[in-house]
This record gives C-alpha cells, structure tokens and sequence, in this order.
C-alpha cells in the first residue's frame, strides 16, 4: 500500500462519487475506476457501495478511511509546522475570500502588497464557502465570521455594514421606498441561500416582490444598476458605485465581524505575516467604508 491509495479513499468518501474524486485527485473518471476495482481486488474487499453512481464506504472503507484520515493529518500538522518556520519573504500564498470583497477592495491591496514583496506570488480563491485552513485548503482568509476552530489565528478587521440599494433611474420612477416596501421590486438571492442577508428579505418583503435572483452579489449588483428593482448590498460594494444610492442606512441586523484568518502553525511564516501587516492595515484604513459610515 502508498500514500495514493488512502488518498483515492479519502477523495472517493468525501465527495460521493468517482466523477468528484477525479476532480480532487487530477484524474479522469475512467483511471479513479480502475484504480478503485485494483485496489479492491488487492484487498479481495469491497470498500464502497455503489447506489446510482453514489459511492458509500463499507465497513472495510470506514476502516482504511479511519486510516487515511489519521495520515492526512499528520502530514498537514508537519507541512504546517515546517511552514511555520520559513523565514524567506518569497513562495506562494494562496488566499480565499468572497467575490465581492475579492471584486472591491483586494485588489488595490494587492498592488502595494506586491510593491513591497515582489518575491511572493499570490493565488486568490474566490470563493464563498468557507475553504478549510486546517487542511491547507488556503493559507489566509479574509472572513466575514469570528474563528472559531481552536488552531485557527485571527485578526479583527472592522465590522461590515449592509444596506438596501437602488439606481436614480429605478427610484425616479417610483414612490420614495419606506417599509413594508408595498409596489416595489426586489433582487434577492437563489432559493437555497442561507446568507443572513437572503433571511432578511424574505422576513421583510413578500415573495412575489422578489422579481430576479442570483447567487452572486456581483450580478445583484449589476441588475440594480440596470434598475431592475432594490438589493440588500454591502455598503464596501455599492457605496463607491457612483449609480448607486442607498435608500436605507445600515441595516443593523446584518453587520458582521471582518476577520483576517491563518492557521496557528503559519502566523509566523514570513509572507503570512507580511499579508497581515500590509493588507490587514489596508483593510483596516477603510474601516469607514466597510462600515458603512459612506451611506446615507
């Protein structure tokens, strides 16, 4: 047996099926299925149930993924730890954080964090779930929620404010909105969101207000502009775009913690730290937009 046997178990468990496990593991489909059937008839036992194109482990998989999961964290706690030593300002950085914060203010950051350390290279997920920095998923996160795994490391940014937004044309057309917001029309998200902000709508207006819906704040964002109707916004998203007003202050009911994330075992890598020390100041240097100090 090799490491790459407990890593086809582990990706074939946690994704479900051969098609994510391939996915995971850089592969096609047709070379995880033979590896699987080997690596069963290696065993002479079968290790997953196949319902459907789903995959499940049986009680000899549980078993070798019990395994698999003990070595994964032991290779990630050692890479973590010799990680955590590196001294050297150079090497790669991978950070995950959400479309709209990746959209308005990263990037600016980026340009004097690279002024500064030419030798770091910067690998940006962006991504609104919440990638796992103890499986070194991402190095640093920038995060609209408190950590709270024990290993992780954090640093409190500011709060971010949201509020409801419109465009001159939209608000021109139609009477001043107040609540309930009777005759007029709303952005909101897909009907699975669980966003604190989607919650809000759905507990303030009535179904049938809602008239468009997207899963990406860029495109609520945009569909405003073209003045489809109102959405909820951050206020560090909207409040800089000149065809934008906001029609309510910040909703208090919505405000969160931001916060700059890293794993214990890499705070004191070099380049970890120098993204806290530039970006994190830059962040904080725009606590008033964050804020929402900008809206009306």
């Amino acid at each position: 047996m090799n490491w790459n046997d407990f890593r086809l178990v582990l990706a074939i468990s946690r994704t479900g099926s051969l098609k994510g496990a391939a996915k995971t593991l850089g592969h096609d489909h047709s070379t995880i299925f033979r590896w699987l059937n080997a690596l069963e008839a290696r065993f002479q036992a079968q290790l997953f149930e196949r319902n459907a194109g789903a995959y499940r482990a049986t009680e000899a998989g549980e078993r070798m993924l019990l395994a698999a999961e003990r070595m994964e964290e032991e290779a990630l706690a050692l890479d973590r730890e010799i990680s955590g030593r590196d001294a050297r300002l150079s090497g790669n950085l991978r950070i995950t954080c959400s479309e709209s914060l990746a959209y308005r203010l990263l990037n600016d950051l980026l340009v004097e964090f690279r002024a500064r350390h030419e030798g770091i290279s910067v690998e940006l997920l962006v991504d609104n779930r919440q990638l796992d920095l103890l499986r070194r998923e991402a190095d640093i996160a920038i995060r609209a929620t408190r950590p709270a795994e024990g290993d992780l490391f954090g640093r409190r940014i500011a709060e971010t404010a949201w509020a409801l937004y419109a465009s001159p044309k939209y608000l021109a057309e139609r009477p001043v909105p107040a609540p309930p917001f009777a005759g007029h029309s709303f952005i909101g998200w897909d009907t699975a969101a669980v966003a604190a902000a989607a919650n809000w709508l759905t507990e303030a207006v009535s179904g049938d207000a809602i008239v468009y819906r997207s899963s990406s704040l860029i495109n609520q964002m945009m569909a405003v502009k073209a003045g489809v109707g109102m959405a909820l916004l951050p206020c560090y998203l909207a409040d800089q775009e000149p065809d934008l007003t906001s029609v309510t202050g910040p909703e208090g009911a919505l405000t969160r913690e931001l916060w700059l994330i890293t794993h214990r075992d890499l705070r004191n890598t070099a380049r970890v730290r120098a993204f806290f020390d530039v970006v994190g100041q830059g962040l904080i240097a725009r606590r008033d937009l964050l804020e929402g100090r900008r809206a009306a």
